[in-house]
């Protein structure tokens, strides 16, 4: 894998990234570069699109910065574990940082889903999918994970593939280590992780969960842990046993 670059500004760009191409600015971009980050015209930066890789590019522009020019590859794309998470969304913040989180920890998928018990009913796309970008740009990750609309929890569980691993985080579980329940599991056909809401999840859904096909009940630890800490606890986990952390790569 090439060193990374970690004194470059990284910027996502959503057009394709070739040597010798041209890239556009819109004005929050060029903002962003001129007035944040005090760069101008003959400046370099890092740009990745999520699909071809990361590049060089200049800076160009008199005024202010209104285009790349795309010199060079620097890495190449790469491809995450194919691991859902699948959760209850949070409030404003908390959901802010549980999107971040995930992405840095290479979920592949963001699902969120509405339960008995979740506290918000309307979920920001547009938001979470800000936030993708935003961790990504940060951690010089390549790959973008997507953002699917949230759905009802039984739609979610009736539209699965039956032959994906489905990882359920639930705090009633008895208490055993994680660890070795994942190391003695296959995912070669992904990973559905699910973290439930702060208030738990109803008996009826529970009892919904424990009959699907490929189910893992996991119990994280003798401490009840809040929605987003648990979110990234589970992950942490799954990529150390059957994720990218192992070499194992389902």
């Amino acid at each position: 894998m090439p060193a990374y670059d970690f004194t470059a500004p990284r910027l996502f760009v959503d057009a394709p990234l070739q040597e010798g191409g041209s890239v556009a600015l819109d004005r929050n971009q060029g903002n962003y570069l001129g007035n944040v980050l005090r760069l101008g015209a003959g400046d370099h930066v890092l740009v990745f699109n999520g699909r071809d890789g990361e590049w060089r590019a200049v800076i160009e522009g008199r005024k202010r910065a209104d285009a790349l020019t795309i010199q060079q590859q620097s890495r190449p794309q790469d491809h995450l574990p194919d691991i859902a998470y699948v959760f209850a969304p949070l409030k404003h913040a908390r959901l802010d940082y549980m999107v971040q989180k995930a992405v840095e920890m290479g979920a592949a998928r963001l699902e969120p889903v509405i339960t008995r018990h979740t506290q918000v009913s309307r979920v920001n796309g547009e938001r979470m999918r800000a936030n993708v970008i935003e961790a990504a740009e940060q951690c010089g990750i390549l790959s973008l994970a997507k953002v699917r609309d949230p759905v009802p929890l039984e739609r979610f569980l009736a539209q699965r593939q039956p032959e994906r691993l489905l990882v359920f985080c639930d705090e009633a579980a008895e208490l055993a280590d994680p660890l070795q329940a994942l190391r003695g599991t296959k995912a070669a056909a992904g990973i559905d992780l699910l973290i439930g809401p702060e208030g738990g999840f109803a008996e009826d859904e529970r009892t919904l969960l424990l009959r699907q096909p490929r189910v893992l009940r996991l119990a994280l630890g003798p401490r009840i842990l809040r929605a987003d800490t648990a979110g990234v606890a589970a992950l942490a986990v799954i990529q150390a046993t059957l994720g990218d952390w192992s070499g194992a790569r389902g």
